[in-house]
Order: structure tokens, then C-alpha cells, then sequence
């Protein structure tokens, strides 16, 4: 099933993100984390792609298992960035081959090592690049990409990134899924801001559980991710107790969630980090809701 037929739907809906292993060794524990997800038969199921395509053949295997065993319908990611066209072709006949439809496409985190690098001999350099081969060696996949409600950390102010949305958009890319952030009111003011550009695609907001306070960093260093007052007192109360800070962090995501709901947006990804009991927690509470 296309993701873009899922969310032109007016039902509520709830999805998963998941993430494949690094290494061989941790194949068979992420696959069964990523089976439990699947268990709770969300909307569907996304699976992130490895940094520099080291771990692209685990997330087909991963998306694959998901589809054939569940009937969940999967989400698989591809990036792009520092690739040749041949190697991006044949990941593409790779989805074709595992018959995954929904594709992702992502510029991808450039690599550190190639920071300084002169990307202007490289085959694709954004995620428009990579729509365009995805819509010219098959017309019929259904193409997701990302947007920042904030910024993206790389634009010099958000009208010339909301620019830049648009030609992915236009180039073919059916929805869009966003950061995560903490704060629902930069996703309206974003949504209004779009819309206004003339960017129509449905677009699921991504939230993030934050159920440590180890996560907080990382999360503002990944994404510049605003955080309001009301979080920053939620991690220096609970930040401390393991067991306290996991519950308070699912009630936080949980309430961001409601209020989505509540201002009509109908479809909610949920940055799950492999983690079965976050998923089913959040699942729970919102089970009448959901009409699950």
C-alpha cells in the first residue's frame, strides 16, 4: 500500500520509525524490537538507512521482514549523498526487487571526513537530485521527503528553505515528515508558512520521545530542536530518576501528540528508536483515541 493512500484518509493514525543494525551481530535483537513495533499494526512502519550506505542492505532486510510477516506497509530510506548514480540505481532496483513501493529520500548527513570536499563533482547534492532519479527509473513509487519546522541547520533563513521545500515537492515528492521538535506551535506557524508558498502534499509531523536526559544533547545537536521551558523543567525535575524521566517523557510525547490530533492533523510519526515498550506505551494512551 502507498503511504500517500494512508494519509489522504480523514482516521487518526499513529506510525513508527525504526532503525536497522550497524553491525551483523545485532541483526536478530533489532529485527525482533522492530517485529514487536510491527505487532502493534501502526499506519506503517519507517526504516532509516545507515550513514553512508554502510547499513542500506539491513534496512531492506528490516522493511522487507516487516511487510511479508505483518503486512505492515514499510517506509524504506535512501540517501544519496556523496554516491554515484550507480550505486543509487542499483539500491533503487534493490527496493524494486524487495517490491517496497514507499521510498524516503534524503540528502543524508555528509560524512565528516568529507565536510571540505568539493561537492560540486558529485552526481546528487540535495534531495531533489535523488527525487528526480527516483520519478525517472520508476514513475510509481510513492516519495517521501523531510522538512524543518524550524530550519534547516544549512539555509541562511527559512523563506529560502521553504524555497528549496518546494522543488522537492515539485520535483515529486507525494508527503513530507518533519524534524522532531518540542514545541507544536513552530509546526502550525511552519504549516501556515507553507501552505502559503503553495506547498499542498500532506505532511506527518515527527515526534521524538525523550524518555532520558542523555537524549536531550543529542537531539538539539541532530536537529536544533527549540526547547521550551515546560520541557527544560521536565528534564531538570525528573532528569535524575531513569524510571521517572521514561514516564514523564512518553507523557510529554503523548500530550504533544493529543494536541496534534486536536488541531486536526490527522497522521503522527513517532521517532521510536527500536524501543517495543515506548511504542506500545504511547499506543496505549492514545487507544481510545485511535479507536484501538
Amino acid at each position: 500500500m502507498k503511504i500517500i493512500d494512508l494519509l489522504n484518509s480523514d482516521s487518526l493514525s499513529l506510525s513508527f520509525e525504526v532503525f536497522p543494525p550497524k553491525t551483523e551481530t545485532a541483526f536478530e535483537s533489532v529485527k525482533e524490537a522492530t517485529e514487536e513495533i510491527a505487532k502493534l499494526k501502526p499506519a506503517f512502519m519507517s526504516v532509516t538507512y545507515g550513514a553512508g550506505g554502510g547499513t542500506s542492505k539491513y534496512t531492506l532486510d528490516i522493511a522487507k521482514n516487516i511487510k511479508e510477516l505483518y503486512g505492515v506497509p514499510t517506509l524504506a530510506h535512501l540517501t544519496c549523498v556523496s554516491s554515484t548514480k550507480e550505486t543509487v540505481r542499483e539500491k533503487i532496483e534493490q527496493i524494486k526487487a524487495a517490491r517496497i513501493t514507499n521510498v524516503m529520500a534524503l540528502r543524508g548527513d555528509i560524512p565528516a571526513e568529507l565536510i571540505d570536499a568539493d561537492r560540486s563533482v558529485w552526481d546528487y547534492k540535495y534531495a531533489v537530485d535523488l527525487i528526480h532519479e527516483l520519478k525517472s527509473v520508476n514513475a510509481d513509487f510513492c516519495i517521501g521527503g523531510a522538512c524543518y519546522p524550524e530550519i534547516h541547520p544549512e539555509s541562511a533563513t527559512q523563506k529560502d528553505d521553504i524555497k528549496r521545500l518546494k522543488e522537492k515537492v515539485e520535483a515529486g515528492c507525494d508527503f513530507l515528515t518533519t524534524q522532531m521538535f518540542f514545541d507544536n506551535n513552530l509546526l502550525y506557524n511552519f504549516l501556515y508558512k507553507i501552505r502559503e508558498a503553495g506547498i499542498t502534499v500532506p505532511v506527518i509531523p515527527g515526534i521524538m520521545p525523550i524518555t532520558n536526559a542523555n537524549q536531550v544533547e543529542r537531539a538539539i545537536k541532530l536537529s536544533g530542536s527549540f526547547m521550551p521551558q515546560r520541557f527544560k523543567s521536565l528534564v531538570d525535575k525528573f532528569g535524575s530518576d531513569p524510571a521517572a524521566m521514561k514516564q514523564a517523557g512518553i507523557a510529554y510525547a503523548t500530550d504533544q501528540i493529543i494536541d496534534l490530533y486536536a488541531n486536526n492533523i490527522t497522521n503522527v510519526h513517532v521517532y521510536s528508536m527500536n524501543k517495543p515498550d515506548i511504542a506500545a506505551k504511547i499506543q496505549s494512551n492514545l487507544s481510545d483515541i485511535l479507536g484501538k
